[in-house]
């Protein structure tokens, strides 16, 4: 049932959104150039990898030894806008078409974060990501990581449809409102391997959690 949820209302999305989908990659394209799409391999259910896509928000910019800039210089004004009011995510109905998401879930983070969860943590794999979550509603990327975590692990231990439509009811509200968006996280919090490196025995603090 739920993923004839996840099927009808991509669907619909799509449809219903095609002309700001449109209109977003038309902006982008003219402003940034190509690509117009962020493209990313993140781990999904069972940690299995797939291709994210979100509507592309910075800028190419490198320093002078070749290296990408940090996040906020290449942040453009456009992108702030996009992730303001989420419409960067508006792509990820296809993932969600394809099997690789589902509307509600833990939202996939990046892959090199796998060895720094704990096995309670893991249980966020138990299900296909999100779009949106429990997290989501309760913060969004302005909370701790360990909130956030915790935040995934209640949702999956109690996932139902009527929970799916509160989160779906109260993320959309969030996004007309634009509140407690971080558009450039690492401003206000560090990534989550770097953040639990530290927490350890300096004599093994770029090992794993266990």
């Amino acid at each position: 049932m739920k993923r004839m949820v996840d099927v009808v209302v991509a669907l619909l999305g799509l449809v219903v959104f095609s002309p700001v989908i449109a209109a977003v990659a038309l902006v982008i394209r003219l402003t940034m150039g190509r690509p117009v799409l962020f493209r990313q391999v993140r781990p999904g259910f069972k940690t299995r990898p797939f291709t994210m896509y979100k509507f592309r928000t910075m800028r190419e910019a490198y320093g002078p030894d070749g290296t990408p800039l940090l996040d906020a210089e290449r942040l453009t004004p456009l992108g702030r806008l996009l992730r303001k009011t989420s419409l960067d995510e508006l792509p990820q109905l296809w993932n969600v078409l394809r099997g690789d998401l589902s509307l509600v879930g833990p939202r996939p983070l990046l892959t090199r974060y796998l060895p720094y969860f704990t096995e309670r943590e893991l249980v966020r794999h138990e299900v296909r990501p999100g779009i949106t979550g429990w997290a989501q509603i309760h913060g969004r990327n302005a909370s701790s990581w360990d909130r956030r975590l915790a935040d995934d692990v209640w949702y999956v231990e109690h996932q139902s449809l009527w929970l799916d439509f509160r989160i779906l009811v109260a993320t959309a509200r969030i996004a007309l409102l634009g509140r407690g968006v971080v558009v450039d996280p690492e401003s206000t919090m560090r990534n989550l391997d770097v953040e639990r490196a530290d927490r350890m025995n300096p004599a093994t603090s770029r090992q794993p959690l266990s």
